[in-house]
């Protein structure tokens, strides 16, 4: 298999480190591709691009700012890695991580490398055994963040 992995040069973290410490922690071969472009909505065309190139998944990292206009832009990518999904039939993970989710630079960059790490996981089960996050349905599992768990 092959991932994608898209990232930007206006990310504060390099959260595509933590992606392969995730697909190596798995004991994954998977052939890893990776395209950084300058910001985020710069992303569906690097996603587009990797599954061009026989990707089976992309993973779209991805840190906007805290300002309005960042959070606009982070939508209008995010608006866009959607229609690329739903064109191509394949799976892109959105990883954001906006820089107004922390109190400061220590939590943002563990929000970061908590959120690229679990989204590799996930990424990993949805193209090998997505039986696999059946396990975890209505589990309340966040990435980035403590779990909250189910109230069932």
């Amino acid at each position: 298999m092959k991932i994608g992995v898209a990232d930007t040069t206006f990310a504060r973290v390099d959260m595509f480190k933590y992606v392969k410490r995730a697909l190596a922690d798995l004991g994954s071969t998977d052939q890893i591709v990776r395209y950084t472009v300058p910001g985020i909505k710069d992303l569906p065309v690097a996603c587009k691009k990797l599954l061009d190139e026989g990707c089976d998944i992309v993973i779209a990292l991805g840190m906007p700012g805290g300002k309005r206009i960042d959070k606009t832009c982070a939508h209008e990518a995010s608006q866009g890695l959607i229609q690329l999904q739903l064109i191509t039939g394949k799976h892109i993970i959105e990883v954001f991580v906006h820089e107004d989710e922390a109190k400061d630079e220590r939590e943002l960059l563990e929000i970061a490398k908590d959120r690229a790490y679990k989204h590799a996981v996930n990424a990993y089960w949805l193209i090998h055994d997505r039986k696999m996050l059946e396990r975890y349905a209505g589990k309340g599992r966040r990435q980035g963040k403590p779990d909250v768990g189910g109230l069932d």
